[in-house]
């Protein structure tokens, strides 16, 4: 694979201070793996002395972390760097010398574009390269304007910086950790497969590693990742590949790792070890996001998703045989070209069957270089903007009724920050609603035993139960009151 250093315009700065350049910050836009590689990025960056900060103000080096799911992702990308010509320019006056980087999918997707346009940019590099920081810290530091968006044939993985124990300490309780990247489906209105590139799955052992590092310095919940993360098939010590499933068992028997998820799923791989580890693990918590895109049949083909509405229904009805407890999430796009008042009719009745305990619903947006950019029958803006509405107001009340369920049960919360008000902490309950409960500081990291008392739209409030230790709730399977 090529290093190569592109000059993207004609003159070159002057070679930057490199004793100087020794905080860092990164603003990150977009999924939870943009946040896992975020941190990584600085976990690359600290054998170099680089102090991670949390104001570009603050920073030496700033990196944009992008995403180029929605629309208008690139444009505001560019809105960034122009706040931060500004900030450049002002430490250029006072003798200070400032770096800018821009990572991730509007990276990969934009490329020598994002030079042309914003020659402020010093780097640009995608999700594949940034393994490779420093080095590209470096070749920038020269006066040359870096641009490293190929596919790497190796794997980033094994290359990265491990994580300061100081490091993971400071990133709180709960922690990400990326298992698969990449995706084969090929949706038609997704640009995922052009800027992640093809389904990767890391191997066992090395994620088992990750996960028992973070254990060991105090993470009690890990969140596995990946674009299809239940397409995951990684090599065990075996040579075989394994799924999802058995990973996850693997990973209960960490000690000290009370507590696992994973996102984000596609319907055509759920299979059946993975159902049986929602049902016989009791660290697999009782959420699962399945996105659906849409309840037609006839939209689902014109997306290539590849499965039926019917067949989302019996696989819901697995699960939750599995799982009776489990909180079901969603992705919807409203407005796909094509989409008729039936069509919708067929999504809003697919949720009423379903009943979610939270959506995310967007309106679709053309990505460009995706088959669905392409197609005819275009659904006007402000059909788009009434569909959203009324799927939104079906959700909301959904969730609502979900949470107001959940007034007078028992679980266990796991601790993780200082809540809004003084006294209060903030933690998650098994089913992934923020949780407010009046608690000491010195709790942030416990999984204590609560009873709901109260709900908002989107939080729950609680009162410790005392006398009873962590282990009481069985992990978050709800109890009567």
């Amino acid at each position: 694979m090529s290093n190569e250093t592109r000059m993207a315009r004609g003159e070159t700065r002057p070679a930057a201070a490199a004793a100087r350049r020794r905080r860092v910050f990164v603003k990150t836009y977009g999924c939870q793996m943009n946040v896992y590689d975020s941190d990584r990025m600085t976990d690359a960056l600290a054998p170099d002395g680089f102090e991670a900060v949390t104001s570009p103000d603050e920073a030496d080096l700033v990196i944009l972390n992008t995403c180029h799911i929605r629309e208008k992702a690139a444009e505001k990308v560019y809105s960034e760097l122009g706040r931060l010509r500004k900030l450049k320019d002002a430490r250029a006056a006072e003798g200070e010398e400032m770096m800018i980087g821009v990572a991730g999918c509007v990276a990969q997707a934009e490329g020598e574009e994002i030079a042309r346009r914003a020659p402020v940019v010093d780097l640009v590099f995608g999700p594949q390269t940034y393994h490779r920081l420093p080095e590209l810290v470096k070749q920038a530091a020269t006066g040359a304007t870096v641009v490293e968006t190929e596919f790497e044939i190796e794997d980033k993985f094994r290359h990265l910086a491990t994580p300061s124990p100081a490091g993971i300490r400071s990133r709180g309780v709960t922690a990400f950790l990326t298992v698969q990247e990449g995706c084969d489906k090929f949706c038609t209105f997704c640009v995922v497969p052009y800027t992640r590139g093809a389904e990767v799955s890391r191997p066992v052992e090395q994620i088992v590693a990750e996960a028992r590092r973070l254990a060991d310095e105090g993470v009690r919940e890990v969140t596995l990742l990946g674009q299809n993360v239940n397409g995951w098939h990684g090599e065990g010590a075996d040579g075989r590949a394994w799924g999802l499933g058995e990973l996850l068992f693997r990973l209960a028997e960490i000690d000290g790792l009370d507590r696992l998820r994973y996102t984000t799923s596609h319907p055509r791989d759920m299979d059946d070890a993975l159902i049986a580890a929602h049902r016989d693990l009791p660290q697999l918590m009782p959420y699962l996001h399945l996105p659906v895109q849409s309840g037609s049949d006839r939209i689902l083909k014109a997306m290539n998703r590849k499965h039926t509405r019917e067949e989302y229904f019996r696989l819901v009805d697995r699960i939750r045989a599995a799982r009776p407890d489990l909180a079901l999430s969603c992705d919807f796009i409203v407005g796909f070209p094509g989409e008729s008042d039936a069509d919708f009719r067929d999504t809003l009745d697919l949720v009423e069957r379903v009943g979610f305990a939270s959506a995310f619903t967007f309106k679709y947006s053309p990505r460009p270089g995706t088959p669905g950019a392409l197609l005819e029958d275009q659904v006007a803006e402000e059909v788009m903007s009434e569909r959203l509405a009324e799927l939104q107001v079906l959700i909301t009340r959904q969730q609502r009724a979900f949470n107001t369920a959940m007034v007078g049960r028992r679980c266990d919360v796991l601790l993780e920050k200082r809540g809004r008000n003084p006294g209060q902490v903030t933690g998650r309950s098994p089913w992934l609603q923020p949780v407010q409960i009046e608690a000491p500081e010195t709790l942030i990291g416990e999984i204590v035993p609560v009873e709901i008392t109260d709900t908002g739209t989107n939080s729950l409030f609680a009162r410790r139960i005392a006398g009873q230790d962590e282990k009481t709730a069985r992990n978050g399977r709800m109890g009567a009151a």
